[in-house]
């Protein structure tokens, strides 16, 4: 079924305000219930995983935006229902970066509101000014530079933390899916100057996000 323009703006306002002020539900258990039975961390070793998975979580804030401002823009029933699949698993992601930093007795970032709205801009500006095709490419790129910053965490976080190293795990995964999906369904690759300003833009955000 086809949406009108206001269903389509009042689905983009309830996913923005489920994101920054509801818990968030998740379909599937979370990957730290199957991992190996947790070690004790030092507390270094929990102020670190604490840091990068506050950085995970507003990556997942970011997806959720991303998807929604993109969902909005497409005029293509498909393209929305396979924007909305990957918002759904990206909902999982939210849940379980939220439950690891509860455990470790950490917060989420003060500044989620700015990075949920700094993405919904790209994302509205992706595909309004260049289409379905460019928006896809630009789901291409940010979840490859996902999986690639997923992989560098893997390698940081301590091994003792098992809960966290399962979660960061499946994210990864499901990443370079939502990244493979999104390059069969047309997305087009982006000039190498968007993609630098891309990675310059996320090394902001995660310096940022570890501390605030």
């Amino acid at each position: 079924m086809s949406l009108s323009p206001t269903d389509r703006l009042l689905a983009a306002v309830d996913g923005t305000l489920r994101t920054l002020l509801a818990p968030p539900r998740t379909a599937r258990t979370s990957p730290a219930h199957e991992a190996p039975p947790p070690v004790t961390l030092t507390e270094s070793e929990r102020r670190l995983s604490e840091a990068l998975m506050r950085v995970n979580h507003v990556g997942e804030i970011c997806a959720q935006a991303l998807y929604t401002a993109q969902a909005l823009t497409t005029r293509d029933p498909e393209l929305r229902r396979h924007l909305d699949a990957a918002a759904r698993e990206e909902t999982d992601h939210l849940a379980w970066t939220r439950e690891r930093l509860d455990e470790l007795g950490g917060r989420v970032s003060w500044l989620n509101p700015l990075w949920y709205a700094g993405s919904f801009g790209i994302g509205l500006v992706a595909g309004r000014l260049g289409g379905d095709p460019l928006s896809l490419g630009f789901v291409v790129e940010t979840e490859r530079q996902v999986e690639a910053h997923l992989a560098g965490h893997m390698d940081r976080l301590p091994s003792a933390d098992t809960a966290s190293r399962a979660i960061v795990a499946q994210m990864k995964e499901d990443e370079a899916r939502h990244a493979d999906h999104a390059l069969q369904a047309g997305g087009t690759p982006l000039p190498a100057p968007v993609r630098g300003l891309m990675r310059l833009a996320a090394r902001v955000m995660t310096s940022t996000a570890q501390r605030i």
